[in-house]
């Protein structure tokens, strides 16, 4: 449910960026991007430590980032279709390495407090 929620409110930052501070439109659909991330690993490994949805997600979300640097034919005509481009980006920028960081440990403290809470 914590994926298809950040899908959908990644997809909302998109499309009401208009509406939202310069600074929120700016970050948020690479943050909640990759809080979403976090959250399908989670999903995958429920039963394992926090540890490992939190490392296969930056491993994932940065290894994303750089294969932005390659830029063969095939892989730019996957990026220039709607789901290639929310998937793999379009070009590489530091400052997302930061704005992935940033919702993976926002995921991850959000995690550990509901399950405190919860369980």
């Amino acid at each position: 449910m914590s994926v298809i929620i950040t899908i959908l409110l990644g997809l909302a930052s998109r499309k009401f960026s208009h509406l939202l501070n310069e600074l929120v439109a700016k970050n948020a659909g690479d943050v909640i991007w990759a809080m979403m991330v976090y959250f399908g690993f989670r999903f995958l490994f429920v039963q394992k430590r926090l540890f490992l949805a939190i490392l296969l997600s930056f491993l994932f979300s940065f290894g994303v980032e750089f294969s932005q640097l390659y830029q063969a034919d095939w892989i730019n005509q996957l990026r220039g279709t709607v789901v290639g481009a929310l998937v793999l980006g379009k070009g590489f920028l530091t400052v997302d390495l930061f704005r992935y960081t940033t919702g993976i440990v926002l995921a991850a403290a959000m995690d550990k407090v509901t399950h405190r809470f919860f369980f």
